[in-house]
């Protein structure tokens, strides 16, 4: 299929499940900031008044875990008499945790396949399949929709906290949909975005012209300068925008949906424009293969394409728990490539230590709260986890491997 329209969303960092990744990633922070070896698999779940996190955690690390739990709530925005029904003031937070499992700790301690080197050691924390993407679309060769997806939530988050819209809450959600000829972007067909917001809106009251008023500010103050930059831009009446289309937006955040850990995994890797092997990434450790094994496919596929070896590169990598090398490869460039498949298999094989040990070495995956003033994976929780322009993250710093990798293919 050449000719298509493609969509994909994202949601701000008040939206219920980012809440969830953004407190269980906070929690990985803290815990990794103090003992750079804790085991975390670290799960929440937030409903009206209440924050819950469960899951299994060993660490040598002293955490004060409910009042880290409401300093992340309230830097979102959820205080005071605009919280609604989740206040981080007086919301309940209740600790279920226990220690890792001692059969899945003796896979990781000791890879069943280990030999002398240290790499070797250190077996996948589980099973399981992961994607990485990366395609020539956009500067970060990310996919355009959920690039724009991504611009336009951080911008609405960015004017709510600035205090331009004053009726802006923390709950919200972006959608875009680009239209594709011979299999390249070429416009922006639709953009929706669904933004909270109090119940009146600069003294006005009505449904219809509350939404009006929005849709009216949403697009001087959040499309246009969230997508400036772009060759690609949105084109006011031409470009279909669609805000708050129940009507209006008021109850919004856990008093409205509740939110769990793991449940965006689309808008934290590719928009659905590439597979997903299903495994979340916040509040896992970087022994869990779900996380780190995902960060290293982007960075694989992403060098193969800052290279020019091709314009579209999927690599799928496959792990076996308490096992190191990697079950299977295999990279698909989908007609792209200057060389065959099998080929790119090859060279990534060749290229790329993709064993956990080694992927936590080289991104310093263990280090990185450490190394950042005790907050680094909170970051990343909302936003995405690939590309982000806004933040220096190690998988996405690919120019030495690619050029590496060019001068093997002149």
């Amino acid at each position: 299929m050449s000719n298509f329209v493609f969509t994909s969303e994202s949601v701000t960092e008040g939206h219920p499940d980012k809440i969830c990744d953004q407190v269980s990633d906070a929690i990985l922070d803290a815990l990794l900031e103090q003992d750079p070896n804790s085991r975390v698999a670290c799960e929440t779940v937030v409903n009206t008044g209440l924050c819950l996190i469960t899951g299994e955690i060993t660490s040598k690390a002293k955490v004060d875990f409910i009042n880290l739990v409401r300093e992340v709530i309230k830097e979102i925005g959820y205080s005071g008499a605009r919280a609604g029904g989740f206040d981080a003031n007086s919301c309940s937070v209740l600790v279920a945790l226990d220690q890792q499992s001692p059969d899945i700790a003796q896979g990781v301690d000791e890879a069943d396949d280990n030999s002398d080197n240290p790499f070797d050691k250190i077996g996948a924390g589980d099973q399981g399949i992961m994607f990485g993407f990366a395609c020539n679309e956009t500067p970060e060769l990310m996919p355009l929709p959920i690039s724009i997806a991504h611009r336009l939530s951080r911008r609405l988050a960015k004017v709510r906290h600035q205090g331009d819209l004053e009726y802006l809450l923390p709950d919200g959600k972006t959608q875009v949909s680009v239209l594709y000829e011979n299999n390249e972007p070429i416009a922006i067909d639709t953009i929706v975005i669904s933004t909270q917001h109090t119940e009146t809106v600069k003294g006005i009251s009505n449904e219809n012209g509350i939404r009006e008023k929005i849709s009216e500010d949403l697009w001087d103050f959040v499309v246009k300068p969230a997508t400036e930059e772009l060759s690609i831009r949105p084109i006011k009446g031409k470009t279909r925008f669609l805000v708050n289309p129940t009507g209006k937006f008021v109850v919004g955040g856990p008093q409205g949906d509740a939110g769990l850990t793991g449940r965006k995994i689309i808008v934290d890797t590719y928009g659905g424009y590439a597979r997903h092997g299903g495994g979340a990434f916040s509040g896992k450790d970087p022994t869990k293969v779900d996380r780190s094994a995902a960060y290293a496919a982007r960075f694989v596929a992403k060098a193969l394409v800052a290279a020019g070896l091709a314009n579209r590169v999927e690599v799928q990598l496959s792990y076996a728990i308490g096992v190191a090398n990697p079950v299977s490869i295999l990279v698909e460039t989908f007609g792209t490539g200057k060389l065959s498949n099998e080929e790119f298999t090859d060279l990534v094989k060749k290229n790329f230590d993709l064993r956990p040990g080694a992927i936590i070495d080289q991104f310093g995956l263990r280090d990185l709260p450490s190394n950042r003033k005790g907050r680094f994976y909170r970051d990343v929780a909302a936003y995405g986890h690939f590309g982000r322009p806004d933040l220096q993250l190690p998988w996405e710093n690919v120019s030495e491997k690619a050029t590496e990798l060019r001068k093997l293919h002149i």
